[in-house]
Order: structure tokens, then C-alpha cells, then sequence
């Protein structure tokens, strides 16, 4: 316990730190110059000041004023010494925060009890904010394993709607780190950058309602198998919604928004614009990227500066401007999750 002894009587100072010598676990610090303490206040908290009222240039309670200020959150337990009896000086102190009073001449077994009691209490309220962030560090460290366990939960449930279409590969690895690599030239923070990358995997969960025929046909789909094809999204979010967990709120928001389009053509609800989630827009641009950049049983990888070139050319169309933008530009982390990820490539 570090207690700073301030008074501009040098023979008090020698005196008060040697009546506290005896006190185990207390270093004492004694200073004349009121600046110079508040400057030595400024790099150590002290847990208890011993201050003089009666001082040159700054009084006592003139310091007492400027500690309470350097520390508001957390006040330092003050003894104010004095031989002024005046109930006025008392009083104000007491509106500044002094916790106890001592009158020179001093008694040195009164001295010493007063300030092993206050610090006595500082040691408890040491030991309880320790145990506070001690649970606070356990509630986070419970959280992330709830997230963990969910993000796990997640992306199992998404790799069952990707096993009925087996030629996808690592498609929802790759569209995930895409998403969040959008995210982060939107600026989104770092907390939704990984929400939207827990939750794209979603995106298509819908599909395991959709028949294999219709799922896997290598050719162009009839118009009545599209419209089937075309309630994936309505399902998708229909097996997601309710849930009170963030991913999963987040999941079924991008699995109903993902093939909505900017200029309002696209489905289930022809959304336009802002309308459509930001998330189902940054989705969008993602899937599509590597929808193009993977084989299909109905056509061969695109390279990918031609994908590229194909979102910068539906950017206000199928695309949100802004997204493209921000995707185009972090065109190096995009390649390095393509390469990294590619189909035949361990995660």
C-alpha cells in the first residue's frame, strides 16, 4: 500500500513517516510541494494521502479538490491533518471526500490505527474489483465458447444443405472470408465483420428443401423448376427465424435477402437499394464472386480478374454500388482466400 504524506513542514514529514514505519506492507512517500505530488499522484495512485490543511500556495483543501478530480471513478482515501479547529475547513473537506481528520500535536497510536483501518478497507476494495474482473474475464471466456459452440452448430447445419450439392467444395469457406473481407472495406466493426462471417454459411440453408433433380441438374432449370428453386430463401429464413442468438437473427436475414437485387429485380420480394439488408447486399456480391470463380457441372471457373470485371459491370444492378466498390478493393485479400481456399485445397 503506497500512502503519500504531504506537508510543507519538513519535520512533520520526517516524524509522520517514521510513526508509520511499523505499519507492515505500507510505503510511505513523503512530499513538501503540492505539484509535485499531484505530478507524482499523476504516474502512482497512491491508496491513501496523509494531507496537511495548513499549506503555503495550495492549501489542503485546494490539493484535496484536484486529487478527487484525477481520480473520480475510483476516490483515494484521504486523512486531513490540522490544527485548525474551525468547523467550516471540516465541513468543506467533507464535501471534497476527506474520509477522517487528525489534530497535531499527533498521536502516534491514533495516527497508525486511523490509517491501517482506511487501508484495511482499500486492500477489500482491491481484492473485490479483482474478483469482479475475475468474473467478467469468466463470463467472456463462457461467451466465446457459447459463440464458438454456435458458430460450430452453424456451419454443420450448413454443410448439410452443401452436401446435397457436392461440386460446391469450399464454397461456403470461401464466401464467408469473402463477406468479411467486405465487411472490413465497408468499415464495419470488428464485431460485425465476424458476425457476417459466422452467418454466410446460412445463406443457402434453404436448399435442402429443394428436390436433388431440380438441385443437381447440370442443365438449365424449366421455368416451374425455378420457381422452386426460387424458395430457397423464404425457406432458409423460415428455419432460421425466431431465434434470439445474433447469428442465427443475422443468418436468416442474409438466407432471404442474398438474391434480392440493387435495382429491385430480383427475389423472393423484390427489395431495392437500401431496402435490402446491408448484409444480404454484401452476400450478394460475395456468393456471386465465387459462383463464378468455382466449377459447376454446367460450366467451367471463371479466372478471376473476369469476375471481377462482371461485378464492376453489374454494380447498380444486381449490385450494390458501394459494395463492389469496397470489394474491388481489397482485390489481394480476395485472391489470397481464392488461392486458400481452393476446391481440393485443406482449410
Amino acid at each position: 500500500m503506497n500512502v503519500l504524506i504531504l506537508d510543507d513542514d519538513r519535520i512533520n514529514l520526517k516524524l509522520f513517516s517514521h510513526m508509520l514505519g511499523g505499519v507492515d506492507g505500507v510505503t510511505t512517500v513523503a512530499l513538501a510541494d503540492p505539484v509535485q505530488a499531484l505530478a507524482w499522484c499523476d504516474t502512482v495512485r497512491p491508496d491513501l494521502v496523509l494531507l496537511d490543511y495548513m499549506m503555503p500556495g495550495m492549501n489542503g483543501l485546494e490539493f484535496l479538490a484536484r486529487l478527487r478530480g484525477m481520480f473520480v471513478e475510483e476516490p483515494v482515501a484521504t486523512i486531513m491533518i490540522t490544527a485548525d479547529t474551525d468547523r467550516a475547513v471540516r465541513h468543506r473537506a467533507l464535501q471534497l471526500g476527506a474520509n477522517d481528520f487528525l489534530t497535531k500535536p499527533m498521536d502516534h497510536v491514533e495516527l497508525r490505527a486511523r490509517v491501517r483501518n482506511l487501508l484495511v478497507r482499500r486492500q477489500a476494495d482491491v481484492a473485490l474489483q479483482a474478483r469482479a474482473e475475475a468474473l467478467a474475464e469468466a463470463v467472456a471466456d463462457a461467451a466465446c465458447a457459447v459463440v464458438a459452440g454456435e458458430c460450430d452448430a452453424v456451419h454443420r447445419l450448413a454443410r448439410m444443405a452443401e452436401y446435397r450439392d457436392p461440386d460446391t467444395g469450399s464454397h461456403l469457406v470461401r464466401m464467408a472470408n469473402y463477406a468479411r473481407v467486405l465487411a472490413v472495406g465497408l468499415g464495419l466493426d470488428e464485431e460485425e465483420q465476424a458476425l457476417i462471417c459466422a452467418a454466410a454459411p446460412m445463406h443457402d440453408i434453404g436448399k435442402i428443401a429443394i428436390p436433388d433433380a431440380i438441385l443437381r441438374k447440370p442443365g438449365l432449370l424449366e421455368d416451374a423448376e425455378m420457381a422452386q428453386m426460387r424458395t430457397h430463401p423464404t425457406i432458409g429464413a423460415d428455419i432460421l427465424a425466431g431465434s434470439t442468438s445474433p447469428i442465427l437473427q443475422a443468418g436468416a436475414a442474409i438466407a432471404l435477402s442474398h438474391h434480392e437485387k440493387y435495382d429491385g429485380s430480383g427475389y423472393p420480394s423484390g427489395l431495392a437499394g437500401a431496402a435490402i439488408p446491408l448484409y444480404g447486399r454484401i452476400i450478394a456480391v460475395a456468393d456471386v464472386f465465387d459462383a463464378l470463380t468455382s466449377a459447376r457441372p454446367y460450366k467451367p471457373a471463371w479466372d478471376c480478374a473476369h469476375a471481377f470485371a462482371m461485378l464492376e459491370e453489374g454494380a447498380g444492378g444486381h449490385f450494390d454500388p458501394v459494395c463492389v466498390r469496397a470489394f474491388l478493393a481489397q482485390r489481394d485479400a480476395v485472391l489470397a482466400i481464392h488461392t486458400q481456399y481452393r476446391d481440393g485445397a485443406t482449410p
